[in-house]
Parts: structure tokens; C-alpha cells; sequence
């Protein structure tokens, strides 16, 4: 049973303000001593970075597409496990899922699967008396969402919010928040939405401050706590284990640790994995701040000695380095450095090129092609990349087209695709996926021990895809 104190804030569109108020909400409830755990509805990899300066805990993502409704509790559960208190900050209009797919993956259905009361953000910059009509609507829509209150975002004068409460009296939604525009707390955005944390960390940790400032002095914080109280326990809502998942039992060790740190020490891996921890060298730094959390956890829990490296800084993997991970990101934003970076090109081909696992999303697919905008890359792949006007979006339903480093032959995935980049040829002579939705075409590279491909993947949805990765690192 999960008996976590929870509040998922939605909105009935996207620019509302549900980042600032999710994130402010969990730096004003950190600021009073709370343990907060911040979560994500949908794929979103920028917003728990930012959830992740607010709360100092990884930042996670509910999303009932890829990982399927079942395992929303369990996933929630063990990010929020001996925490006081969960904000969740759903994705789009509350009621918005997978297009044409209903409510999947929508705010609406993780509320309901979580048995979460939701906070309505409501932009009340060009309204009065209509805001009881619209706030009435999202809350009669569906009997199974509960909205227990409104905060209103973007308010003009104490003139505007008396008018907006007085309207809002009728609704019988009670107002637990009015905000004031502002200024000093938006964060600049690019192609693809928000600048992640680690570009800017300086002035994304300022701005989460003021947002958790802003938010606490708008917000009737004791009432929002009370409604998180409020909250039934959610039956059938066991914890998720990165070890049990990964299939070993085994204790899950630290995630990762960066370049230089001092080594965890390594604990037993699981029965018949063999007893070398093999070193996976995750990519993290500016270009590449795109991943899950429990991707990480599983490669840990799996066996695998989790270092992060800097593409941008690094000029040579992790000492001892069986496999590389290389996520998603902005390579594009970066292509220069990467590019003048010729000595980690250079070693990540040679890994490669030995038969060394390389598993690489979206941007580094980029990272292994000739070249990226005319800038020389890794070279793994015989394929050219450059940026476009045109954004690739939207969820996708695949199947592995030969056995690869990450699954089997006839394996399928669900995952996301978020670009504006081509790359071409868009698939090499043995691809990676065959796509079935939203149309059939095949996508991505598979070459030797090398995986790469546009398609986004939360492997907490598929587990025995690390443990395959890392007993491939053994072999």
C-alpha cells in the first residue's frame, strides 16, 4: 500500500505554469524541512531537473505509455519512498494522453492511478467570472479525477483576484493560491522546450529559489499539505526494486558516481553474472542531460560499476570502461566542442570498433555518426546528421529487428522520438527497430555490439535490457 502524501498539479493547457508551481511547491515544502520527492507525467526529461534542485533528490518520470499503468504505483512508490510528501506536474491539458489512445498517459490517468487529488493551475491573465465555468468543467468532466483545489497563476491586482475568488466560490473548488505575474523566474527555452539545469546551473538553482518563494507566499501551504494528507492509500502499490527488476535479487549499490570521485565499494554481483563489476561509462555533462533514473539504478543493480564522463570536458573514458551509454541531449547546441574533443571521439570509436557495447539515444546516435552539421564526430556509424527546422514528436511502438546489445530478436518497446534533427541514411543495412505506430518504417543502426537510434526508452519498462547490456560488458 502506498501511504506517500501526494498532490499532482495539473493545468487545462500547456503554458498554465505547472512547472513553476510543481517545482516552487517542492522548494517551499524542502525550504520547511519536508522530504519531498518530485515526479513528471510523460516523457519530459528537462522538468525533473529542475524538480531535482528543488527537492535534492533525482527527479522521475510516471509515464503509463511506456512503462505501462501497471507500474505507475510501483515506479511512484520507490521514488517517493521515506519521503513526507510527492508532487507530481503532469504533462499538457490535464485530460490530454497519446493521441488517440484516450486517456493513456495522461495527467488524469496517473491522478487516478495514484488515487491523487490534483491541484488546477489555472492562467487567470485574461478572465474573471468565466474561471468558475472552466474550473467546473475539468473538475465535472471525469468522477474519477478529484480536483481539490485551484491556484491562480498570472493574477493582475487585488482587484483581479477578489473578482476570481468571488467567481470560484460557486465552482465549490476552493482557492488554495493566487500569483502575481513575475518576472525573475521564467526560464529561457530553445527548439526543444525548456534549457535543462546542467547549461545553467547557477541561475536554475536562483530561479527555483524564487519559485519556491514566490509559491510560498502565494500558496496556502498548510491547506495544499492537508490535501496531500488527504490521499487514500493506493492498493496493489508495491515498491519498485532495481535489483528484483534487473532480475539478480540483488541489493541495489549507489547509482553512479562522476570522474574522480572515490570508488563505492563493490558489493557481490548477482549469481552466475561472474564477480567482476564491469565499468559502464554513462555520458552526462551540458550535451547530454537526457536520461532515467532507473536506467542507471538497473545498470547498477544489474552488476555494472555506473561512472558518469563529460564528452565536453573528458578526454578519455573511465579508466577500465566496458560499455558506454550515451543518451539524449543538445549535441547539436555543442557540435563544436564535441567535435574539437578529438581524443574521447577517438577512444569511444576504438571501443566501438573492438566490440565494446555502445548503447546511444537520439543524441548519441548523433555523437557516433561521420559528422553532425559538418563537424566531425565518432565515426562509428557511416551516417551523416544535421539540425532542421522540422520537429520529430510523439510516441512510438516498436520491435527489435535483430538480437542486439539491448534485446532479443522480436522484443518490443514503446518509446519516445523528440527532434529536430535527420540523420541519413535514417537506418543502416541492419537496423534497430522496426516502427509500427504511428507508421511503419524501420529506424536506427545495429552494428557489432553498437546500438543506436532516435528512439527514447525507460528500461524500468523492459528490465532485462541492462542486464543484457551489462552481461554483454562481461563477455
Amino acid at each position: 500500500m502506498v501511504n506517500v502524501p501526494r498532490l499532482v498539479v495539473a493545468a487545462p493547457s500547456s503554458g498554465s505554469g505547472k512547472t513553476t508551481v510543481a517545482t516552487g511547491l517542492m522548494a517551499a515544502f524542502a525550504a520547511r524541512g519536508l522530504a519531498v520527492s518530485g515526479h513528471k507525467v510523460g516523457p519530459d526529461y528537462i522538468d525533473p531537473g529542475f524538480h531535482t534542485l528543488a527537492t535534492g533528490r533525482p527527479g522521475r518520470n510516471l509515464d503509463a505509455y511506456m512503462c505501462g499503468p501497471e507500474l505507475i504505483a510501483p515506479l511512484f512508490a520507490h521514488g517517493a519512498r521515506g519521503c513526507g510528501l510527492a508532487v507530481v506536474e503532469g504533462v499538457m491539458g490535464l485530460y490530454d494522453g497519446a493521441s488517440g489512445l484516450g486517456e493513456l498517459a495522461s495527467t488524469a490517468q496517473v491522478a487516478k492511478l495514484l488515487r491523487a487529488p490534483v491541484v488546477l493551475v489555472v492562467d487567470a491573465s485574461s478572465q474573471s467570472r468565466s474561471v468558475a465555468a472552466l474550473v467546473h468543467g475539468f473538475a465535472s468532466w471525469d468522477a474519477g479525477v478529484r480536483i481539490g483545489g485551484v491556484i491562480l497563476n498570472k493574477v493582475g491586482s487585488d482587484r483581479h483576484e477578489a473578482l476570481l475568488r468571488e467567481a470560484l466560490e460557486e465552482s465549490g473548488v476552493p482557492v488554495l493560491g493566487a500569483l502575481r505575474r513575475a518576472e525573475g523566474v521564467a526560464v529561457p527555452s530553445r527548439h526543444l522546450g525548456l534549457v535543462p539545469v546542467a547549461e545553467r546551473r547557477a541561475e536554475a538553482v536562483a530561479a527555483v529559489a524564487a519559485m519556491g518563494e514566490r509559491v510560498a507566499a502565494g500558496c496556502d501551504l498548510e491547506g495544499l499539505l492537508a490535501l496531500a494528507r488527504s490521499a487514500p492509500a493506493v492498493p496493489g502499490g508495491a515498491v519498485w526494486d532495481a535489483g528484483g527488476a534487473a532480475g539478480g535479487g540483488v541489493p541495489l549499490p549507489a547509482p553512479s558516481r562522476d570522474r574522480g570521485a572515490a570508488p563505492d565499494p563493490a558489493p557481490q554481483a548477482p549469481e552466475g553474472l561472474g564477480s567482476a563489476r564491469p565499468v559502464v561509462a554513462v555520458a552526462g555533462g551540458a550535451a547530454f542531460t537526457f536520461s532515467y533514473a532507473e536506467n542507471t539504478e538497473l545498470l547498477a543493480a544489474a552488476g555494472a560499476d555506473v561512472v558518469t564522463f563529460d564528452p565536453l570536458r573528458d578526454e578519455a573514458l573511465p579508466p577500465g570502461t566496458r560499455g558506454v551509454v550515451i543518451g539524449g541531449g543538445f549535441p547539436e547546441v555543442y557540435a563544436a566542442e564535441l567535435s574539437a574533443n578529438a581524443g574521447l571521439r577517438k577512444a569511444v570509436a576504438e571501443l566501438a570498433l573492438s566490440g565494446g557495447p555502445v548503447a546511444a539515444e537520439c543524441a548519441g546516435l548523433l555523437y557516433l555518426a561521420r559528422s553532425l552539421d559538418g563537424l566531425p564526430m565518432c565515426g562509428v556509424l557511416d551516417a551523416e546528421a544535421r539540425m532542421t527546422k522540422r520537429l520529430t514528436l510523439g510516441y512510438r511502438d516498436a520491435v527489435a529487428l535483430t538480437d542486439n546489445v539491448l534485446a532479443a530478436a522480436g522484443t518490443r518497446m514503446r518509446g519516445h522520438e523528440f527532434h529536430r534533427t535527420v540523420i541519413e541514411p535514417g537506418a543502416g543495412d541492419e537496423p534497430a527497430w522496426g516502427m509500427h505506430r504511428p507508421e511503419r518504417r524501420v529506424e536506427g543502426f545495429v552494428r557489432g555490439n553498437v546500438h543506436a537510434s532516435y528512439l527514447h526508452t525507460h528500461w524500468a519498462a523492459s528490465p532485462g535490457t541492462a542486464a543484457r547490456f551489462v552481461e554483454r560488458c562481461r563477455g
